[in-house]
């Protein structure tokens, strides 16, 4: 997301610096301009020196993963959230706009609606929801104490420069012809185009009302159609094997007990269940009628997703 929303940005005119981890890739940015500070969210003392001179600040940074231990995931997601929201009030900044995500909700009940006021409830297992939920409650503490915070909770993430998740899922295994679909792609997604993310934060530092809480998505559609749309654009097939639950459900127990010796995180973890036997209803309606939040539709945001996998080289 970060990338994304630097290109966004500094396309838009606004004057950017960016908290860099060394030896991470960061040669884009020095092409965009954006000035550079070395260190990284889990240091608090690079973090201050980062956010001196600033009048508005982007909280992007995250650990996300499906899986693994919790010391990773607390140690970015809630120290590193702590550390950027103690400089902002230190260095008293004008606006922080800290970005959370939908899942902290967690799995909802046949037919919800996601709004800003669904409570958290993130899936037990899942160390990046329950952290970011905990990020996202620390936010809203240091609004109460006096810190201008917006809260954006985003969709599921996919666009250029995506190798994980939402894009894996939908996009990379589709293009080497892994075709499954679960439940016959009846579940609801809740996409978002990292496009759309960025605008939505633009929107955000210019509109957003500190305190509130803004869901940014796309709308939300079945597995199925999103599988249609990128194969018409893709001009491939769209025929998919439909895998019973419990045969899923047992490969992904096998995978994960394997994992427990490779110590790697399995092809399919078992944190994905949420999204791919939950249905995920979003609302996005207050930001579009208090930010002016207008997301494009999923179709165009494949296109631009397919031309960028064209780009680095896939067929499509």
């Amino acid at each position: 997301m970060g990338r994304n929303l630097c290109e966004h940005l500094a396309g838009q005119g606004y004057a950017l610096r960016a908290l860099v981890r060394p030896g991470s890739n960061f040669a884009f940015l020095k092409r965009l301009g954006v000035q550079l500070v070395a260190g990284d969210v889990r240091d608090a003392g690079s973090v201050l020196a980062a956010m001196r001179g600033c009048s508005q600040v982007v909280h992007t940074a995250a650990y996300f993963r499906l899986w693994g231990a919790p010391p990773p995931f607390v140690q970015t997601n809630v120290e590193g959230t702590r550390h950027v929201l103690q400089a902002a009030q230190r260095l008293g900044v004008e606006k922080l706009v800290h970005i959370s995500t939908i899942i902290v909700v967690g799995p909802q009940p046949p037919g919800a609606i996601i709004t800003e006021g669904t409570p958290h409830r993130p899936y037990p297992t899942d160390n990046y929801a329950k952290t970011k939920a905990r990020g996202e409650r620390l936010a809203l503490e240091y609004h109460a104490a006096g810190l201008p915070v917006v809260v954006l909770r985003l969709g599921a993430l996919y666009g250029p420069h995506g190798h994980y998740a939402f894009n894996r899922l939908f996009f990379t295994e589709f293009l080497h012809n892994w075709r499954v679909e679960v439940h016959h792609g009846r579940h609801i997604i809740f996409p978002c185009f990292v496009g759309n993310a960025a605008r939505g934060i633009e929107l955000a530092l210019q509109k957003g009302r500190p305190g509130h809480i803004y869901n940014i998505s796309d709308n939300s559609i079945s597995h199925h159609q999103a599988n249609l749309i990128i194969s018409k654009l893709a001009g491939r097939s769209s025929w998919r094997i439909n895998v019973p639950a419990p045969l899923m459900l047992n490969f992904v127990s096998g995978l994960e007990f394997l994992s427990r010796f490779t110590g790697r995180e399995p092809f399919y973890p078992e944190n994905l269940k949420p999204y791919v036997f939950e249905d995920w209803r979003v609302d996005s309606g207050k930001a579009q009628r208090e930010l002016g939040f207008c997301p494009m539709p999923f179709i165009e945001g494949a296109r631009r997703t397919l031309a960028w996998y064209r780009k680095i080289g896939y067929r499509v």
